[in-house]
């Protein structure tokens, strides 16, 4: 259903042509790039955290970058822990491996990591794990209805 929920997010924008549906999965980066043909840190990675038990957050970062702790810790007060995979689809919208930032629940907010900044087009999901959408940065800020650029990542 959340492939469904994107397109449909995605049609109301005049935007649904953006969204590739994949033969192969897309649910890693590195499926993800093979299935796109594309350097695996332009791959835009959608993780989930609990910085609140009432409010989940999406960080979407490069494909290349892992979360530096004592950073994420700065910037949130509070040490960096994922959701636990069978809470992921009741608290963001989506299941792992097809979680983005579209078409998510309201009480999620949407952070884009610096990482990102180093390409002008990027890949995340589009809710499912054969799926994506191809975006300009300026398009995945508007279109995720993002929080804030944070600098929470490491290892790029």
């Amino acid at each position: 259903m959340s492939l469904e929920n994107v397109q449909a997010y995605f049609s109301t924008l005049g935007l649904a042509d953006k969204i590739k549906i994949l033969e192969n999965s897309s649910a890693t980066v590195e499926d993800a790039a093979h299935a796109l043909g594309c350097l695996p840190e332009k791959i835009a990675k959608t993780m989930s955290f609990a910085v609140t038990e009432e409010n989940p957050i999406l960080i979407v970062m490069a494909g290349d970058a892992k979360v530096d702790n004592k950073k994420y810790k700065s910037v949130f007060g509070t040490r960096a822990k994922m959701l636990a995979r069978d809470l992921v689809e009741a608290a963001i919208g989506h299941q792992p491996g097809g979680v983005c930032p579209f078409a998510i629940n309201e009480n999620v907010a949407v952070y884009l990591d610096e990482s990102l900044k180093r390409f002008d087009v990027v890949y995340p999901a589009a809710g499912n794990d054969h799926s994506a959408v191809e975006l300009t940065l300026d398009e995945l800020e508007k279109y995720a209805n993002v929080t804030e650029w944070i600098d929470v990542s490491k290892g790029w």
